[in-house]
């Protein structure tokens, strides 16, 4: 038999939302203002091409800009250049596939290092990888008149500062990760529990393989001589990794802290 008819309840009837939902890839803005400006300035490919020469050697890193013994040579953009092109040679780029990649390759690390830094750490912190990058490349090609320009180093950086927190428990490279902006503000391990860390050395060692041998990143810009600034990598890369404690606005994770944070993480993978 069918039941009675019940009385209208009184009570509001519950309805269930779903949570919103978190879009796939959401870029904080200081990393979508690094890539548009990236991508405002390579608009510069469509100058002609004698303004476009002149832009490169004013802003790109050029190291026999530095060299005393050259009296009468001339660069263009003086003794300006001198000093503004540690940085301004990060923003430019060859073409397009080189934009693309250095952008690629920044959008995992560069985002959490966006969160957790801020807007005005986060640029600074480009700027000084790519002066580490820029002085590295100095140091081992000092006799070079090709430019060297893109934001490897920069990106270089980033990457090396990203692990010093990405495999903590809950971070974003971790099995057990929260919501963005949490991933990224996770306590960092100090460096040298982090270099003990399996999972950072083999980070290390893949990175660095793969810059030596296939050497991805800033090119100079004559195609007869176009070479990988690997040693700009490198010196950006170091310059992240070092320095990361001193942009770094989330308190470090105590010993005892870190090894418990970074293991509790590898059992829950395995």
């Amino acid at each position: 038999m069918d039941s009675p008819p019940q009385p209208p309840s009184d009570e509001p009837a519950i309805v269930e939302e779903e949570a919103p939902r978190e879009p796939i890839l959401t870029l904080p803005w200081p990393l979508t203002a690094y890539v548009l400006l990236l991508a405002l300035i390579h608009l510069r490919v469509l100058l002609p091409p004698e303004l476009e020469n002149w832009t490169i050697d004013v802003f790109g890193f050029i190291p026999k800009r530095y060299d005393s013994s050259l009296v009468n040579l001339q660069f263009e953009g003086g003794a300006g250049a001198k000093v503004w092109t540690f940085v301004t040679y990060s923003l430019l780029h060859a073409n397009l596939t080189h934009l693309a990649f250095n952008v690629l390759w920044l959008l995992p690390f560069g985002s959490a290092l966006a969160r957790r830094f801020g807007g005005l750490r986060f640029f600074v912190f480009l700027a000084v990888t790519a002066a580490a990058g820029a002085l590295a490349h100095l140091v081992t090609h000092e006799h070079a008149v090709v430019p060297m320009i893109g934001a490897s180093a920069s990106v270089s950086g980033a990457m090396a500062a990203a692990i010093r927190f990405a495999f903590v428990r809950g971070s974003f490279l971790s099995f057990s990760r929260s919501d963005a902006d949490t991933a990224a503000k996770v306590p960092a391990l100090p460096l040298l529990q982090a270099l003990r860390d399996r999972r950072i050395v083999g980070f290390l060692g893949v990175w660095f393989a793969l810059n030596i041998i296939f050497g991805v990143g800033a090119i100079g810009v004559e195609s007869d001589s176009a070479g990988v600034a690997w040693e700009a990598h490198i010196g950006g890369f170091f310059a992240g990794l070092l320095l990361f404690a001193l942009f770094d606005p989330v308190p470090r994770l105590r010993n005892g802290d870190a090894a418990d944070a970074s293991s509790q993480d590898i059992s829950s993978g395995i």
